[in-house]
């Protein structure tokens, strides 16, 4: 090609358009490169001074106005309307590669009186020119909508194969492991950080997703890296079958089903979460816990028996923390107790809650004989569970077959849904059959964490987070703990294991007299 010589005084101004389907491109390759620098050799032999380049790194499918560089060129040739610029690029798929867009996309460099040069196709502004413009575009259309239907059919498969194919959830990460090809493996600290707060919410530790929210909020590793923690990403987090070992998509009608990739939480504790958020809440708990005052809500007035309020005052110099009666018309009704002495207090009978070396190797000896006996109902265990998961298999076969010959979407959606509750029960049942008669861990160090709280919860009390103590509160309490301002507390309500283990000797228990305990009468 001859270059087109233009006066030097007054040379034609240019701008370079470059464009590659994904970031992914922009880093590992170098098509942004190599376009810029033919555009830029097609730019001198034309004698065109090239003023800006504008790259992209998104699809050509979809609106034009949605790609940044697009609407910055267009941005840029508006600013200056006493200039004719030439949009220059590489090759007509890079313009657009839908024909509709294509179409207004040539209309909005029309409009601003800005020339279109491609590389690889000259346009005309014949009635034969734009038909094969069109035919291009079009044809363009057609290998980006068949790609994609390729790469969908691809990644339908493979999810009704066990494999997760979309970004990976939060906690994991894709490596290639052989023969699998790309699988989600754990990524860590995240993983151990939300396996905690999933298994914590299903056992009951965190009563709420509030909880959840604030122990996820606590940890550095965690909210600096995920965009910050809010509500709707802790019920995304909490519903996710993927934690579980299961994958699932909806929008393609490929239903719940055993994954390849490592489990964060077993399918029994993921039913749990499910059961929690679906049932009422077990305890009453707030969800504007503050950490300054950790007895809030398991407190309460021994005049009027509501849980205190908390509340700091400002004084000469510094702050003060105080709990306060609220409760219009109660005797103590605006009046503040501070809050050392309502938590010391509370740490004083923790102490007092240590149980004698008798009782407490008492209980040791019980839940030995538990262990035991349950070992000893391995074989009967197993028959059950294989009756159950026999019966959930044909339950699960009749709605699939249901579901096949259902003719209306809205039945077909509600068993679909059924079906993957079964699925999920399955699930449930086979770990079951696979752990009965193998303990996760032995005897000692399994009773050993419940043993070390039960001899002494004031020291793990004192030792122990903001979440820790929460949780010592609902193992300790049963109902709020009446507090008097002036004579202090009262009897607490206190769970059954430390009324059976605390503060008796082993040695003063007797056998009930032949005549029984009621009063003699004569």
């Amino acid at each position: 090609m001859s270059p087109d010589p233009h006066p030097s005084s007054n040379p034609i101004p240019a701008v370079i358009y470059c464009r590659v389907s994904s970031p992914q491109q922009k880093i590992q390759g170098h098509g942004l490169e190599s376009q810029e620098s033919r555009c830029r050799e097609y730019a001198k032999r034309k004698g065109y001074d090239v003023e800006a380049v504008f790259p992209d790194d998104i699809t050509g499918g979809g609106d034009f106005m949605k790609r940044p560089g697009m609407v910055a060129l267009l941005s840029y040739i508006d600013a200056q309307t006493q200039k004719s610029f030439t949009v220059i690029f590489d090759d007509l798929k890079r313009f657009a590669r839908d024909t509709e867009f294509h179409i207004q996309l040539r209309r909005a460099f029309q409009s601003r009186g800005a020339r279109v040069e491609c590389l690889n196709f000259k346009f005309e502004d014949t009635p034969e020119g734009k038909f094969t413009e069109t035919i291009f575009a079009a044809q363009g259309e057609l290998e980006r909508e068949q790609n994609r239907r390729q790469t969908c059919q691809k990644m339908r498969e493979r999810i009704k194969r066990g494999y997760w194919v979309f970004k990976a959830p939060v906690g994991y990460t894709y490596e290639t492991v052989p023969p699998h090809g790309k699988l989600l493996v754990r990524r860590e600290p995240l993983a151990s950080i939300l396996r905690e707060a999933l298994e914590g919410f299903a056992c009951g530790r965190f009563a709420i997703q509030a909880e959840v929210q604030r122990f996820l909020e606590d940890q550095p590793e965690f909210s600096k890296q995920n965009g910050g923690v809010h509500p709707q990403r802790v019920t995304e987090l909490l519903t996710r079958s993927i934690y579980a070992g299961f994958v699932e998509y909806a929008p393609w009608g490929i239903s719940l089903r055993k994954g390849h990739h490592e489990p964060l939480i077993s399918a029994k504790t993921f039913e749990a979460i499910q059961a929690r958020r679906a049932g009422a809440k077990r305890l009453p708990t707030r969800a504007d816990l503050h950490k300054d005052f950790v007895l809030r809500g398991a407190v309460c007035c021994a005049d009027c028996s509501v849980p205190y309020k908390s509340a700091w005052s400002q004084g000469k110099r510094k702050k003060y923390a105080y709990y306060v009666c609220q409760t219009k018309g109660c005797e103590s009704y605006g009046k503040s107790i501070p809050r050392d002495r309502v938590e010391g207090d509370f740490a004083d009978m923790l102490r007092g809650l240590t149980p004698s070396q008798a009782l407490y190797g008492a209980a040791t000896a019980m839940f030995r004989d538990l262990w035991d006996a349950r070992l000893s109902r391995v074989q009967e265990t197993q028959a059950t569970l294989r009756q159950q998961l026999k019966a959930a298999e044909a339950k699960s076969q009749k709605l699939l077959d249901r579901i096949i010959e259902s003719e209306t979407p809205q039945l077909a959606a509600r068993l679909e849904a059924k079906f993957n509750e079964l699925e999920l029960s399955k699930a449930v049942i086979e770990e079951k059959l696979n752990c009965a008669g193998q303990p996760g861990r032995p005897f000692a160090e399994s009773l050993e964490h419940a043993l070390a709280f039960l001899a002494n919860p004031w020291k793990i009390w004192e030792k122990g987070a903001f979440e820790v103590r929460r949780t010592i509160l609902k193992l300790v309490l049963t109902a709020p703990w009446p507090y008097h301002r002036k004579t202090g507390p009262r009897t607490p309500q206190i769970a059954f294991p430390f009324n059976a283990l605390g503060g008796n000797d082993a040695g003063n228990f007797s056998l009930v007299p032949p005549h029984g305990l009621e009063p003699r009468t004569y």
